[in-house]
């Protein structure tokens, strides 16, 4: 059904991918990848369709993350890349899209823009309704709903409208049981065409059917709100305080954790705030200089997913991020975590060894460091120290005096010393 929804958008997008790409020769007028009149009509032409049509799929492609403008080129988003392989692409470009309702269709003309914010505010409340429903709900019903919400939005701001009949304030309503107040405008606001316009917008996008005096949730709309309820859920049951900390606080945080327990508490910081700002936060924590961060960060990108996949390949360049991104690449793709280490070159594979042992010397246990020689790509210890000498990372002297005081074996303890002296003085 998402598919099926998005097929013109899916079109365009391509369309635009191959005209107003970097290098084309089909720039607009005006020197940005947004559809001016000529860049519409050549698309009319180009797909044989209006270029009303042309203009509507354009804008969903945007608002589902399709294609992205950047200057004076568009380009096609992650998700459009994905379209073909990836189920999830393809709901979570929907999901965009539901989430941008609001921006689908023109706001009714005549009504101040906080009227049409509060009705925007009001309308997860309606959705809700609708979804626990299950089946068509009068329009009349909705609109006494939607006006108890607006109340309550406007009481906790203070701002109480009074009844007409009565001294007495309106106070809020369970939005699971609608009262008996006659629908109608709350304050000066007459709610019923806002109504008409959400309803309207939201059928646009597919997330439900509007006719007949009733709505009623498409499956598509009925499952996105599902997982709207879902992320409160899973938002509520994170660890007190984490949910709130910055992506380093928060890591830090899950350091102690067990595996399962820190990717449900990844999931609910997560769930918390917009993904692109977070994998922006969790990239961020993990350029800093703790090793064990890093290495957590890109455990929390793990439960991201596809969105995150621009932002990891874009870090590619980074010494330092270079092996946790093409690991986790590797992955995405469906390689086996257990093979996946067979991406890396020698030296990527030996950078990394440094890293996690830094990891190791600053928050485990020396048995650990010990241990972590084994994971070595390197057949032999004096292997090891030589190409832990060439590669440079800026560690290598604290990891390798750590890795000489924890080691039982004073032979390989004296190499590693000897290695770490080495590295110190240039030699």
């Amino acid at each position: 059904m998402a598919r099926t929804g998005l097929g013109g958008a899916v079109r365009v997008a391509r369309w635009a991918d191959s005209a107003l790409g970097p290098g084309r020769d089909a720039a607009t007028a005006d020197g940005k990848a947004t559809l001016s009149d000529i860049s519409a009509e050549r698309a009319s032409a180009d797909l044989a369709l209006s270029t009303a049509q042309i203009r509507a799929d354009w804008d969903t492609a945007r608002l589902a993350g399709l294609v992205e403008v950047h200057g004076d080129s568009a380009r096609p988003g992650w998700r459009l890349r994905a379209w073909d392989r990836d189920d999830s692409a393809v709901l979570r470009g929907w999901v965009a899209l539901f989430d941008a309702w609001s921006l689908a269709s023109p706001e009714p003309a005549g009504h101040e823009p906080a009227a049409v914010a509060e009705v925007v505010s009001a309308m997860p409340q309606v959705l809700s309704f609708l979804q626990l429903s299950a089946g068509p709900v009068p329009v009349e019903q909705l609109l006494d709903l939607l006006q108890q919400r607006v109340t309550e939005l406007r009481t906790e701001r203070c701002e109480i409208p009074y009844d007409p009949g009565s001294a007495e304030p309106v106070g809020p309503l369970s939005p699971a049981e609608p009262g008996p107040a006659e629908p109608g405008p709350v304050g000066d606001t007459p709610l019923a065409p806002l109504l008409d316009w959400a309803l309207q917008a939201l059928a646009a996008v597919g997330a439900l059917t509007y006719g007949g005096g009733q709505a009623t949730l498409t499956p598509l709309g009925s499952w996105a709100v599902w997982v709207k309820l879902e992320q409160i859920c899973v938002a509520a049951q994170s660890p007190a305080g984490n949910i709130e900390q910055a992506a380093e606080d928060m890591l830090r945080g899950c350091a102690q954790l067990r595996p399962n327990a820190a990717r449900a508490e990844y999931r609910a910081w997560l769930a918390a705030r917009p993904v692109g700002s977070a994998v922006t936060e969790l990239l961020g924590a993990a350029r800093g200089e703790d090793a064990l961060l890093r290495g957590l960060a890109f455990e929390a990108l793990r439960v991201v997913g596809a969105p995150a996949e621009p932002d990891v390949r874009a870090v590619l360049d980074d010494p330092a991020l270079r092996p946790y991104a093409l690991l986790w690449l590797a992955e995405h793709d469906g390689v086996d975590p257990e093979d996946a280490h067979e991406v890396l070159t020698r030296e990527e594979a030996t950078w990394l060894w440094v890293d996690t042992a830094a990891a190791v010397a600053d928050h485990g246990e020396t048995e650990m460091l010990v241990r972590h020689l084994e994971a070595a790509v390197q057949p032999t210890v004096p292997t090891l120290l030589d190409e832990v000498r060439a590669v440079g990372h800026p560690r290598t002297v604290q990891v390798l005096v750590a890795l000489a005081a924890a080691h039982p074996d004073p032979a390989l303890a004296k190499a590693v010393r000897r290695a770490a002296f080495q590295v110190h003085t240039g030699g």
